[in-house]
Parts: structure tokens; sequence; C-alpha cells
């Protein structure tokens, strides 16, 4: 098994955003609160049905597109 396992895209759910498999929890919620400073701790405790390898593999998505898509900051 590895990260993006976990990682699921299902039409049905979320609108067909990457979602944590077995939840409704989006992928970006993950990053976004990462992002904004929360630690994995207080992810953790937000959202109990979350395990600490799910944020593991909401980096690993994150950096697979970051590797696939190019952005101009300008």
């Amino acid at each position: 098994m590895t990260y993006l396992d976990r990682i699921s895209v299902d039409p049905d759910i979320c609108h067909g955003m990457p979602c944590i498999a077995g939840t409704r929890i989006p992928v970006s919620v993950i990053l976004d609160n990462l992002s904004e400073g929360v630690s994995q701790e207080e992810i953790l405790k937000s959202y109990p049905s979350l395990h600490p390898e799910d944020i593991s593999a909401a980096l690993a998505y994150a950096a697979l597109l970051a590797r696939e898509c190019h952005i101009i900051i300008e």
C-alpha cells in the first residue's frame, strides 16, 4: 500500500474532489490547515476519522501535483 492508496476520487463524493479514502474529507482541507500552521495533532483532533498516514498521503498527493503542473507567478 502506498500513500496514494489513501486518496480517492469519486464523482459521487464531494463533487469528485480528491478525498481521504473512506471519508468525505477533501485533501484540500488538510492542505489548507497545514498551510495555515495548524499542527498535525490539531488536525487529527478536529477530524477523528483521520490517521497520521492520511496527512502524509495528502502531502504526497500535493507533491505529485506540484511536479505535474507549472504555475507562473508574477
